[in-house]
């Protein structure tokens, strides 16, 4: 039960990784990627966060504190 939050914040992450790389991918991420080189501040914010989450819910998952 004390994983269980570090379980919670590695699928939110990993989802906002799948996310962001979704938007990344599609029509108008495309078409904003060819015309100003990047694909926007909405998949970058969500790489950003997904990262942060998956990190925050491995150190939850492996650290391990007082028994």
């Amino acid at each position: 039960m004390k994983k269980l939050p570090g379980i919670i914040c590695l699928v939110a992450g990993i989802a906002l990784l799948y996310w962001g790389y979704n938007m990344s991918q599609s029509a108008s991420g495309q078409f904003n990627n060819l015309f100003n080189g990047s694909p926007g501040s909405k998949p970058i914010l969500c790489y950003i966060g997904g990262g942060i989450l998956v990190l925050a819910g491995i150190g939850q998952i492996s650290w391990k504190g007082k028994p």
